[in-house]
C-alpha cells in the first residue's frame, strides 16, 4: 500500500499540481500586497477617502460599561471591492500565463492526408461486380 501511494503522490501531474498551487499561493500573496499598498491608496487618493474602509452601517450599536461602542454592523463592500480586484488581476495574469504557453507549444503539423486510392465504397463495388461476373 505504502509503495502505491509513492506511485501515486510521484506521478509528473500531482507533483506539477502541488508546484502549481504553492506558486498560485505565492502569487496571490503578492497580488494582495499590490492591491492593498498600491491599488487602494492610489483608489483613495482618487475618491478622497481608505477604499478598504469604504463601509455602509446597517445598525447602529450601543456603548458599554466601559465606553465602547458594541453591536455595530457594517456592510464592508470596501473590502469586497479590494477582493474583486484581486481576483481581476490574478485572473489576467493567468490568461497572460496560459496564453504564453499555448504560444511556446510547438504548433502540431497537420496529420499527412490518407494516401489517394480507392475509398471502402468503390472497394465493396469492384467487389460486388466482380462477383457478379
Amino acid at each position: 500500500m505504502l509503495k502505491e501511494f509513492k506511485e501515486f503522490a510521484m506521478k509528473g501531474n500531482l507533483v506539477d499540481i502541488a508546484v502549481g498551487f504553492v506558486m498560485g499561493a505565492a502569487f496571490k500573496e503578492v497580488v494582495t500586497a499590490f492591491t492593498g499598498g498600491i491599488v487602494s491608496p492610489l483608489i483613495g487618493m482618487i475618491f478622497d477617502s481608505d477604499f478598504k474602509a469604504l463601509r455602509y452601517q446597517l445598525k447602529e450599536g450601543t456603548l458599554n460599561d466601559a465606553g465602547e461602542m458594541v453591536g455595530d454592523v457594517f456592510l464592508e463592500y470596501g473590502t469586497f471591492l479590494t477582493n474583486v480586484i484581486d481576483f481581476i488581476i490574478v485572473a489576467f495574469v493567468m490568461f497572460l500565463v496560459v496564453k504564453g504557453v499555448n504560444n511556446m507549444k510547438k504548433k502540431e503539423e497537420p496529420a499527412p492526408a490518407a494516401p489517394a486510392g480507392p475509398s471502402e465504397v468503390d472497394l465493396l463495388i469492384e467487389i460486388r461486380d466482380s462477383l457478379k461476373k
